[in-house]
């Protein structure tokens, strides 16, 4: 889901290389990924030169491409057996299904300085205590809104309970707002609201029993959905929100929000890089862009304070060059993290550039995430394709007014059952 995270390359070999698979040539690294705007792709373009210089007769080919796409194609990839050399991975489920099928290789000995370095945040991308992948960004969702527009509505403080979200969203379209935007036609974006209400109506022991067990039945589940169907009730999204995609181009749900046209948009942590490319000025929202976490649930047994979340790693094909695992190293070394953390392309997990961060709101989520009691990682990722899938059609179906909050726990669990 950027989603998941922006980032971006293009590179010098991408014109007229093979955009699907690995190009079979072993001085050759196939790398893809999901930032196909500015400031993000001239610099990864600069740091693919800059391993290649380090690393004479090395080609890096780069593809850029929409967020969407790559997913796509990753997903084709992974069924072909044909992977990247340099791919992005979301931990989890998903992982653990890549790790299964002896896609991806075991870095815990040749990176394992740089698995040091990064601490904890490793521990998504880990099955059975190996290291499959470097998390280069690793973030919490919540909400972006503009801070102008919520003056303009008279709103002096963001909600911070789902009836105050209700009521602000009715100040909003008083004052002939939009009040929020949302790319339901990628699914993933609406289906963060469902994570979140549960987040909120389940304890973190239920949800993390959830992940093994694969059991839906506390009634937690169910009151997730009553609280966003309330919220949906509230007819609170832009126009043809239901087929709106969610950062490409101007109109997506992103480029809604960077242009003004909505108040607020639930999204992760790569949301201002990407508003920086779907705005002429290449700022996005700027001075105007605020942030507040997801309301909490009234009666609920999560945490208010717990955060979704996740990010995105950097992991190598079982079947790529050795240089392949050096590459992944440059990506997550000081200089390179810096230079992410200065773009505002996310929210790096190296240390050492955790002062680098200009965005003051990208700066502030450093705090939210580090400060969390509980981070729970994305329901598709962590329940993998299979579960998450059927888990995000559901919740599709309750924004478009074709099921119940009851529909969302057994279409899940039913894809659950399977897996079983």
């Amino acid at each position: 889901m950027l989603c998941s995270s922006a980032v971006l390359l293009t590179a010098t070999a991408c014109g007229g290389g093979d955009d699907s698979s690995a190009s079979g040539d072993e001085n050759t690294i196939t790398w893809w990924h999901n930032s196909n705007n500015e400031p993000g792709k001239g610099y990864y373009e600069q740091v693919a030169e800059d391993f290649e210089k380090d690393h004479p007769g090395v080609n890096v080919e780069v593809v850029a491409m929409a967020h969407e796409d790559m997913v796509d194609k990753l997903e084709a990839a992974f069924q072909s057996g044909d992977v990247p050399d340099v791919y992005m991975e979301r931990g989890g489920g998903e992982l653990a299904d890549h790790v299964e099928a002896g896609l991806v290789r075991d870095i815990s000995e040749d990176a394992s300085e740089e698995i040091d370095k990064i601490g904890g945040s490793v521990a998504g991308w880990q099955v059975d205590d190996k290291t499959y992948a470097l998390p280069f960004s690793v973030g919490v969702v919540g909400f972006w809104y503009n801070t102008e527009l919520f003056q303009q509505a008279g709103i002096t403080e963001p909600p911070a309970t789902m009836e105050e979200l209700a009521a602000t969203v009715e100040t909003l379209k008083g004052a002939g707002i939009t009040p929020i935007s949302v790319g339901a036609g990628d699914k993933w974006p609406a289906a963060h609201y469902w994570y979140y209400t549960a987040l909120r109506s389940c304890s973190e022991d239920v949800l993390t029993d959830a992940v093994t067990s694969l059991d839906f039945s506390d009634e937690c589940f169910v009151k997730a959905g009553e609280a966003l169907q309330g919220l949906v009730e509230t007819d609170p999204f832009n126009p043809g929100f239901l087929t709106t995609p969610a950062q490409e181009g101007a109109t997506s749900a992103s480029g809604l929000l960077a242009t003004g046209q909505v108040a607020m948009e639930l999204q992760g942590h790569w949301e201002p890089g990407v508003m920086q490319g779907l705005t002429e000025s290449g700022e996005g929202l700027g001075d105007k862009t605020g942030w507040f976490p997801f309301p909490a649930v009234e009666g609920g047994d999560g945490d208010p304070e717990a955060a979704l979340g996740g990010g995105d790693a950097w992991a190598v094909a079982e079947t790529a060059p050795d240089e392949a695992v050096d590459l992944v190293k440059y990506l997550l070394s000081d200089d390179v993290q810096q230079g992410f953390a200065e773009n505002d392309m996310g929210l790096p997990t190296n240390p050492a550039a955790s002062e680098s961060v200009t965005d003051p709101a990208l700066a502030g989520l450093l705090a939210v995430r580090d400060a969390a009691p509980f981070v729970q990682l994305y329901f598709d990722t962590a329940f993998g394709a299979s579960v998450g899938g059927a888990m995000n059609d559901a919740v599709a179906l309750l924004f478009a007014g074709q099921a119940t909050p009851e529909d969302i726990v057994a279409q899940t669990q039913d894809a659950a059952d399977q897996e079983k």
